[in-house]
């Protein structure tokens, strides 16, 4: 990633998690109604007895700790896990005899985060300071890897294939929530740092996801929209459920 782009992303993170601790809520898309909207994935019971600051701080585009399908004993890391909703979600799911990473970029992200662990009360959780393209976990050391909203926001998305492959145990499972493009994107609007960090300019098109997936060593390749809109003079997007699996040996 750009320094450019990274900073810009950081800033805008580190903003949201500052708004979530004062009680305020953001989007990852800027405008809740014409972006990404990141709570109508969840069902009010999911998030009943979270944190109420885990909610606020939610920035995604959907529920990959639902539609990953955990089960109990299995390891899962959140790419960009933010405030930390969507691996606590994933750490009740894999229960005690399990484990859930969450890994952000962003020291208030991670603040938020830790302290909404230690108020939800969940031991099997631990957070990471790192990016999404260098991933401090060992070969062939994951079931699954989710993610929400985020892998659009890197600039080395064939890096980020590539480490969620190395990490991820034979067999194991990519099941990501993301921003896909599904028209070309003009390429000003790619520039475009602040577009970048709202989740848009470094949206893929579906067949791009496609093909670093495979090129990473993916099989099982799927994509399933989940929400379409569009950006006015820019073109159109859709939130999908991105699913992928590590060959087993």
């Amino acid at each position: 990633m750009t320094d450019k782009l990274k900073d810009a992303v950081r800033e805008r993170y580190a903003a949201a998690a500052q708004q979530a601790a004062q009680g305020g809520s953001a989007c990852c898309g800027g405008d809740c109604g014409g972006g990404p909207v990141p709570l109508t994935a969840y069902q009010a019971q999911q998030i009943a007895d979270l944190p109420e600051k885990a909610a606020l701080a939610s920035l995604g585009c959907g529920n990959p700790a639902a539609l990953a399908e955990l089960e109990e004993g299995e390891v899962v890391l959140d790419l960009g896990s933010g405030g930390g909703i969507d691996v606590l979600l994933s750490a009740k799911r894999v229960g005690p005899t399990g484990k859930a990473y969450g890994l952000d970029m962003t020291d208030e992200m991670l603040k938020l985060a830790r302290a909404n662990q230690r108020e939800a009360g969940v031991a099997n959780v631990e957070f990471l300071k790192g990016e999404i393209e260098e991933i401090p976990l060992p070969d062939d050391s994951v079931d699954v890897i989710i993610s929400n909203c985020v892998i659009n926001l890197s600039a080395d998305k064939d890096r980020v294939m590539s480490e969620a492959f190395r990490v991820l145990r034979p067999g194991g499972r990519f099941a990501v929530s993301d921003i896909v493009a599904r028209s070309p994107i003009p390429q000003e609007f790619r520039e475009d740092a602040a577009a970048w960090s709202a989740c848009l300019a470094g949206a893929l098109e579906e067949a791009e996801y496609r093909d670093k997936l495979d090129a990473a060593g993916f099989e099982e390749i799927d994509l399933e929209p989940t929400r379409t809109f569009a950006i006015t003079g820019v073109g159109q997007f859709m939130s999908a459920f991105v699913r992928a699996r590590k060959p087993a040996r």
